[in-house]
């Protein structure tokens, strides 16, 4: 039976490149799951877009001396292009700048209010004397107090992760003039977190499969006690309130707004779709899951603020689970588009082609510990896995079948013990990878498709086919469609981390037939292959 799933991806900033640190952490490792689960047969939605009202957007266009406008255009064109490069399969991607996200987040924002989960208060923010404005978050820096981190941000430390109110910094300083900035009342629009933390902690006790970094973390900050906060600012870039009680100058803050943008998103894509109610089925529909993908620094938003605006809101389904990935390092500095750490997408695409790129991350996503990635780390994965075992196996098999098999597909000759060994081997790999992807294990989904592809190879190697044609011809020839058999399942397994020689290989067997090894149809043409992959030559400077 078909399972709604929606796939939720973390709405990146359009206010700089994004990295492949970015891409192993959340945007990958989503495409791969959703790619798994259509062929699994589950009605997918996966969602995201950039968020546009994040301060990152507005501290970099006050740099550069241009309009946010100017940054948000640059940086969304540039990450719809990665993307399309990369094969990303969005069934929406859209921005947090359009009139249906806005009207999405002022009908919550007007129903918490109703329901008494929003309310006005008087609180300090910290002023810039010399710029004359208040000072969002971003735009104060000082000292983490729980790390000792110098850089940090005045919504969070990137250095431990914590989530920061600008108030908690140590020896503050203005972004804008670099002055000191003192506090000044002004009245905003608080959400009342402290509201849910009873269901929270046990909605959180509740979950199950979830890692253990994610539901530890989560429960922590549960337990130490939800602050609520404000979730509008002195700003002008941002979303409208829908009441004007504020006065003017105010507006809804991003990291309140940000997450709705997966619920806006939903409706945004029923609608074109045809169907406005579409987004129900995903939204509010019992037997539907959700999965959040994104970078440990996103957890407490994703797993603590959300479900707690869920609730506030009513009716609409809670995350199945919040598989957030850890950090990937560059040198041993955790990558960081603010502060220019790491390979952009767009410098990787030059280096890799997208599969290469896709499986050399897909082998190293952080999803239980800090990784290390680097440029010659991805190019050895690349030459030492994916070329010399997957490549190199249908490069040589398909030459074998095309040299010896009149150019077609044999028909099955007499199986062996050996013959049907390998077949079941790569059938079980479907059942293995299923439930490594249903956990969101996807280095191991991986590997599995690895071994299988290792298990063909092992095969060939016993067994001979060159050797065979010759002084067997009719057992040379039932090796190599065995042999075909199992490169046209594995090919497969392959297929969520590698879209484009997959596409390549259909052309050669035929459509992909869900999440099974499809049949061989006899006489079917087997031209003379093209190696799928490049081999990385390496410059002195990779």
């Amino acid at each position: 039976m078909s399972t709604p799933i929606l796939v939720a991806v973390a709405w990146p900033y359009a206010s700089g490149s994004r990295h492949v640190g970015h891409l192993a952490g959340a945007y990958l490792p989503a495409d791969v799951f959703a790619r798994y689960q259509r062929l699994a047969g589950n009605e997918v939605l996966m969602v995201s877009g950039s968020d546009v009202h994040g301060t990152p957007i507005t501290v970099r266009a006050d740099d550069e001396g241009v309009t946010p406008q100017d940054i948000v255009d640059r940086y969304h064109s540039e990450f719809v292009q990665n993307w399309e490069d990369l094969g990303i399969s969005w069934d929406l991607y859209t921005t947090t700048g359009t009139e249906n996200h806005t009207q999405v987040t002022q009908d919550m924002f007007l129903k918490q209010l109703e329901k008494g989960h929003i309310d006005k208060r008087v609180s300090q923010q910290f002023y810039d004397q010399e710029s004359e404005r208040f000072l969002p978050d971003r735009y104060v820096e000082g000292t983490c107090p729980h790390c000792g981190y110098g850089e940090a941000r005045g919504d969070q430390c990137e250095n431990c992760g914590r989530t920061l109110d600008a108030t908690d910094l140590i020896d503050p300083r203005s972004k804008l003039s670099g002055a000191t900035p003192v506090l000044r009342d002004t009245e905003h629009f608080h959400f009342r977190y402290s509201d849910f933390e009873e269901p929270l902690a046990e909605w959180l006790d509740s979950r199950e499969g979830w890692r253990p970094h994610v539901l530890n973390f989560s429960k922590s900050w549960v337990e130490e006690g939800l602050h609520d906060r404000a979730i509008t600012r002195d700003i002008q870039w941002g979303i409208d309130l829908p009441v004007d009680d504020l006065g003017p100058g105010k507006r809804i803050y991003v990291w309140y707004d940000a997450v709705i943008g997966y619920l806006s998103a939903s409706k945004e894509w029923a609608k074109a779709s045809g169907d406005e109610d579409a987004w129900r089925r995903w939204w509010e529909n019992p037997d539907a899951q959700s999965y959040y993908f994104i970078g440990k620094d996103n957890v407490p938003f994703h797993a603590v603020f959300w479900p707690a605006q869920l609730m506030a809101y009513g009716g609409l389904n809670l995350p199945t689970n919040v598989p957030a990935n850890q950090f990937a390092t560059f040198k041993g500095g955790k990558a960081s588009a603010s502060r220019g750490v790491g390979l952009t997408v767009t410098q990787a695409l030059q280096l890799f082609q997208p599969d290469a790129l896709r499986f050399a991350l897909a082998a190293s996503f952080p999803e239980q510990s800090d990784t290390e990635i680097s440029e010659e780390g991805i190019g050895r994965r690349i030459n030492d896995e994916l070329v010399a075992t997957w490549g190199n196996l249908v490069n040589r098999v398909l030459s074998m079948v095309n040299k010896n098999c009149n150019g077609q597909v044999p028909a099955p000759g007499s199986r062996t013990a050996e013959d049907s060994l390998l077949l079941a081997a790569v059938d079980r790999a479907f059942e293995q990878a299923a439930a490594q992807f249903q956990a969101v294990e996807l280095r191991a989904a991986l590997r599995t498709a690895m071994s299988a592809a290792q298990a063909v190879n092992t095969y060939l190697t016993a067994t001979e086919p060159w050797k065979l044609v010759k002084s067997d011809p009719d057992r040379g020839l039932a090796v190599l469609e065995v042999a075909l058999c199992a490169v046209n399942g594995v090919r497969v397994l392959f297929a969520p981390f590698l879209p484009f020689s997959t596409e390549q290989l259909n052309e050669v067997f035929g459509p992909l037939e869900g999440w099974q090894r499809p049949q061989l149809i006899v006489g079917s043409p087997i031209e003379k292959p093209t190696p799928l992959f490049t081999k990385i030559e390496f410059a002195d400077d990779l």
